[in-house]
């Protein structure tokens, strides 16, 4: 059984902070799709087409028949762990630091046998069930884990490794007042946070509830206004050096297309909330976690976007927030590969109409926030780096890949 974490000590603030390091990340082109299912949260392999056989590790032709017709597929993920091995020295910086570790070789039930990180709760013998996580490289790797759960399995050091749990982490919520800013600090208390950074930026707006949250002692009520560079600065003076998870719940949102519109200013605000005052977060905020990343059980470990699933294709009533969603959706890919060197991930999460206030005239179907927080806590212990949450996004997920002409063409009718 896996020992419960405990929330450790206060840091010696003469310590030298431990520098990160990153697992081997290197990866053939063909590999790259394993990256891709454990970004998604999938378990996929390649099959060939002519032959059924599932591949691994992946290559250009099926080793059965020599057919150049592989495709990606979800794949039976069970198996039998049939011998591990702990090792107890590694030339690899990383590694080195995180020894002992366990390796060990599963016989998968879809054919292949594959080597496997291996959670500690698994013995020689054991069925298992096999995910591909994505490791501080942004490459994907597989473990073993228990085909049940296990007390204290999410603690276990090897999948904390892979995850991004905001247990006995510091997490800064940008919009406390917002609806989804409410619900995600309520979820983080949950999931066991030591302390959200609340951020407020309209401190005449009364909320009750936010007020009611910030009774808690786990909850700081902090000035943040995104679209002021000051007042980020200020704050990342503050608590920069404390922020093991960001997450912007800050935007904005109005009608209006690019044709008749000859206001500006829709543009501006849409502009510099969504797309520059993630600008801002990244550059007060960023370096501070980055030189945190390797600091203990409870280094900074992620940030987190909530955008339209808009960001992927434009709604045109919305033209101008649309292509705001999708400048912060392209800044967020920068932020993704500058935080590569860190092990920082970034996750965005893709979300279909929200049930708030800018959203009144919308019909059915909406997502509650209580659905995005609770996807925002489950993307950072599953560790994935693209989420989608409601029944419109899942469906343009869907129809981006299958048709996206067909999609953009109907938005417009």
């Amino acid at each position: 059984m896996s020992q419960a974490l405990t929330r450790p000590p206060r840091k010696n603030p003469l310590a030298r902070t431990r520098q990160a390091t990153r697992p081997p990340g290197t990866r053939s082109r063909r590999a790259l799709g394993l990256t891709a299912a454990a970004a998604a949260g999938r378990f996929d392999l390649q099959v060939c087409r002519e032959c059924a056989a599932v591949q691994y590790p992946p290559r250009e032709v099926c080793h059965s028949c020599l057919s150049d017709q592989l495709h990606w597929q979800a794949v039976d993920p069970n198996g039998e762990l049939l011998v591990t091995t702990t090792l107890h020295h590694s030339n690899d910086l990383y590694f080195r630091e995180r020894l002992p570790w366990r390796i060990g070789t599963v016989k998968m039930a879809a054919g292949p046998s594959v080597v496997a990180h291996v959670h500690g709760d698994c013995r020689d013998g054991d069925k298992v069930r096999l995910a591909l996580k994505l490791d501080r490289s942004g490459q994907a790797v597989i473990l073993a884990l228990p085909q049940q759960a296990t007390p204290n399995m999410a603690d276990d050091k090897i999948l904390r490794e892979t995850s991004c749990d905001p247990k006995f982490r510091r997490v800064l919520v940008t919009d406390g007042k917002s609806a989804v800013g409410l619900a995600t600090i309520e979820s983080l208390l949950a999931a066991g946070a030591t302390t959200v950074f609340a951020g407020e930026s309209q401190p005449w707006k009364a909320s009750d509830k936010f007020n009611a949250l910030c009774t808690d002692d786990r909850v700081q009520r902090q000035d943040l206004d995104i679209t002021d560079s000051d007042s980020v600065e200020r704050l990342s003076r503050s608590i920069g050096g404390k922020v093991d998870i960001l997450i912007n719940t800050t935007g904005y949102e109005r009608e209006g297309g690019i044709l008749h519109n000859r206001d500006m200013s829709k543009a501006h605000e849409a502009m510099d909330i969504n797309c520059m005052g993630l600008m801002r977060l990244a550059q007060h905020f960023g370096p501070a976690m980055a030189g945190r990343a390797g600091d203990g059980v409870n280094n900074a470990v992620a940030w987190v976007n909530i955008m339209s699933i808009y960001a992927h294709v434009n709604l045109p009533s919305r033209g101008i927030w649309s292509a705001s969603q999708a400048a912060a959706l392209s800044v967020s890919q920068c932020l993704r590969n500058e935080f590569l060197q860190s092990g920082i991930r970034v996750v965005n999460l893709f979300s279909g109409p929200i049930d708030h206030e800018w959203e009144q005239l919308t019909p059915p179907p909406r997502v509650s926030p209580n659905a995005i927080a609770a996807a925002i806590v489950r993307a950072l212990r599953d560790g994935v780096e693209d989420v989608y949450v409601g029944d419109i996004a899942h469906e343009f997920q869907v129809r981006l890949h299958d048709n996206p002409k067909g999609l953009e063409r109907e938005l417009g009718t």
